[in-house]
């Protein structure tokens, strides 16, 4: 599983970086190989895998929906979710917020749009609220400003999803007694 994962984790970063989008031969794909290679281990470990992409699916969704997530990043984040399951998803996501952050404020340097970044932020905080997800992508929603907004910056979120993904399975290989949920939770007991 965890070449396979390897494969869709270095595809999904090309892809993403070369053309700006993922493709759903690639994300699709991935869930599907996911599962399969779930399914010999047993009902356990293919719930386990359902259960991660759902999971994934649940908590990627409202960000498609305000137009922060494309499409593609979503498919890819549910994918990931089946190969890593509910128990590792958590590290992954961890791991995705901080990449993800390191780049956007990568781009917000290399662009020098720190005035026009904190017009953004305090936009987008000032509409916070169930009005937000009123619409598809942010259509017809109060979200101020969207993936579709001209002139917006992104980063490539599939990179960051990847490094993610890689970082929790091979955490996951190196301890498999390893979880940041215990980790959490015997630091906070």
């Amino acid at each position: 599983m965890g070449v396979a994962l390897c494969v869709v984790a270095l595809a999904a970063t090309w892809y993403d970086v070369r053309e700006r989008r993922l493709p759903n031969i690639l994300t699709v794909s991935a869930l599907a190989v996911a599962l399969v290679l779930r399914a010999p281990e047993g009902f356990g470990s293919l719930g386990d895998g359902l259960l991660g992409a759902l999971l994934s699916f649940g908590l990627a969704l409202p960000f498609f929906l305000v137009g922060g997530l494309g499409g593609g990043d979503v498919k890819l984040l549910t994918a990931v979710g089946g190969f890593l399951g509910p128990a590792n998803l958590w590290f992954a996501l961890l791991v995705m917020a901080l990449v993800g952050g390191v780049m956007a404020v990568g781009v917000i340097i290399r662009h020098r749009a720190f005035g026009q970044t904190a017009i953004n932020l305090r936009a987008i905080f000032m509409s916070l609220g169930p009005g937000m997800f009123t619409g598809w992508k942010g259509a017809g929603s109060k979200a101020p400003i969207t993936l579709e907004t001209k002139g917006v910056l992104t980063v490539p979120y599939g990179v960051a999803i990847s490094a993610g993904a890689l970082a929790s399975w091979f955490t996951y290989m190196a301890d498999p007694t390893w979880s940041l949920t215990a980790t959490l939770a015997g630091l906070l007991l």
